[in-house]
């Protein structure tokens, strides 16, 4: 009786093992053994590539943004369109918005040739877009990795859940909220800002009707962006120093110059006012801030054990 006893007992603690193993959770080390050279890999292909286009930073952490929003950090938004597959690219928040998917496509390339189908394209995205924080002159973080790719995607998802540049906060906050980041996380991870541009259809209706704008900053966008037309003009995200990765974005809130109207919403005599002020004050309490918030949103809903697929085409499903 006593040795069936201990049988069941021993029985379910390898039930709750093997559970655990197939349901394994992002660590630092996932790729030690099998991919050693990885973070090398990706940090090569990112640092040729800025160099070539300095754009390529901020169009990189805008994809991760995207994709970890959309039902977690799974690649997803790296999924093309085909005949019969429709994916989030051409969602309305990401149609002519996005970028830098050839970037990715090279570092995938890069990392199959020394560690074939081991490596996630999610985590392909993931260590990039610290890497192009780094490189721009932000902070750095350990990335947790051990995700694994989507095989499907939601363009639905992506109309619904990525945020607005025309929201108000307390949209912002449930956007926000409902991924589990809280108000500072918000405040945070919109100094991605601090690189980057946006399209004239983005901020014309704020150069036009926004009060809370500096008067000059508003005659110089609405110069950049006519009433109508003008869809491929383009400013930069931060008027202060639009490649580089700092604080600037902040002391621009406080100055009433922020580009978008979701921009300014964060110093608009409300609840993000005091983290604004935090950030515009102290490079270094927003750099911590922004990293911790990067890793938070990087534990989104990832796809881990056996869930999803390695991709060997990060465009497409296996």
């Amino acid at each position: 009786m006593a040795s069936t006893h201990n049988r069941s007992i021993a029985c379910w603690l390898l039930t709750i093992i093997l559970c655990a193993c197939t349901d394994a959770q992002l660590s630092l080390s996932f790729y030690d053994a099998s991919c050693p050279s990885l973070q090398i890999i990706v940090k090569g292909v990112m640092v040729a590539s800025t160099l070539t286009d300095p754009r390529v930073p901020a169009r990189i952490v805008r994809l991760f943004f995207h994709d970890c929003f959309v039902n977690g950090c799974d690649a997803s938004v790296l999924l093309a369109d085909t005949p019969t597959f429709t994916g989030e690219q051409n969602a309305a928040p990401n149609k002519n918005s996005l970028a830098a998917f050839d970037i990715i496509d090279r570092i995938k390339f890069a990392v199959e040739l020394v560690c074939k189908s081991t490596v996630s394209c999610a985590d392909i995205l993931t260590i990039a877009a610290r890497d192009a924080v780094v490189l721009s002159g932000g902070p750095s973080w350990q990335v947790l990795v051990g995700r694994r790719d989507a095989r499907t995607a939601s363009q639905s998802a992506a109309e619904s859940d990525l945020p607005s540049q025309f929201s108000g906060l307390s949209t912002l906050v449930t956007n926000f909220a409902n991924k589990g980041l809280n108000l500072r996380d918000l405040v945070a991870l919109s100094g991605a800002h601090t690189f980057g541009v946006a399209r004239c259809a983005s901020f014309r209706d704020r150069a036009y009707n926004d009060q809370n704008i500096d008067p000059l900053f508003a005659a110089i966008l609405r110069a950049l962006c006519p009433p109508s037309g003008g869809l491929i003009d383009i400013a930069p995200l931060d008027v202060k120093t639009p490649t580089i990765f700092d604080n600037s974005y902040y002391l621009n809130l406080v100055s009433k110059k922020g580009l978008l109207h979701s921009d300014q919403e964060l110093f608009n005599g409300g609840p993000a006012d005091s983290i604004v002020s935090s950030y515009a004050a102290d490079r270094s309490i927003f750099f911590r801030d922004f990293a911790d918030a990067m890793v938070k949103m990087g534990n989104i809903s990832p796809l881990t054990g056996s869930s999803g697929e390695i991709r060997q085409v990060c465009s497409r499903v296996n």
